[in-house]
């Protein structure tokens, strides 16, 4: 009867174990641009001009709605992705978004940008950070592009580039 019993429990644990849905993802990335950070700062917290210093976005518009402001970037291969702006803190340096709508394949993605004092002199410290999940959010099997490996590579891909499109703009803008 034990025997039966604990074979009853690790069935039962394996299933829940199973059966939790996906796993929350996050990427944080970080690199120092060589400009004070009131100057990245004022970059960052442009919230209608992201295309300007990220290379994969050919335009934003940028809509109030009562209170809120939301951007539609259009990405340069033609797709869309429709965000909202959560907070920009000045105090903090510190925009806060989320991703309503659109062709990145994420849910529930929630991020910041933070602008910091570097690490020398005349140096800025800017951190992205993206949490988020899969766009299938149910058990396995998983439709090939909505799991969560392609979700990790595409923000990522995401950070990587803007990051490093941030610094040469503003680097270069001096």
């Amino acid at each position: 009867m034990k025997k039966l019993l604990a074979i009853i429990a690790l069935t039962a644990l394996s299933f829940n174990a199973a059966a939790h849905g996906p796993s929350p993802q996050k990427v944080e990335k970080t690199i120092v641009i060589k400009a004070a950070p009131a100057k990245v700062w004022a970059v960052v917290k442009d919230f209608g001009n992201i295309h300007a210093w990220h290379p994969a976005i050919a335009s934003t518009k940028l809509e109030k709605k009562g209170d809120e402001t939301f951007r539609t970037l259009t990405l340069k291969d033609g797709g869309t992705i429709y965000e909202k702006l959560r907070t920009a803190d000045d105090a903090d340096m510190k925009l806060r978004y989320e991703i309503v709508d659109g062709v990145a394949p994420v849910a529930d993605y929630n991020a910041f940008m933070q602008v910091t004092a570097g690490p020398g002199a005349g140096e800025s410290t800017v951190t992205w950070v993206g949490r988020f999940y899969r766009t299938y959010k149910l058990n396995p099997p998983i439709p090939a592009g909505q799991d969560d490996e392609t979700a990790v590579k595409f923000i990522t891909g995401v950070f990587d580039s803007g990051l490093a499109n941030l610094k040469k703009v503003i680097e270069n803008s001096k």
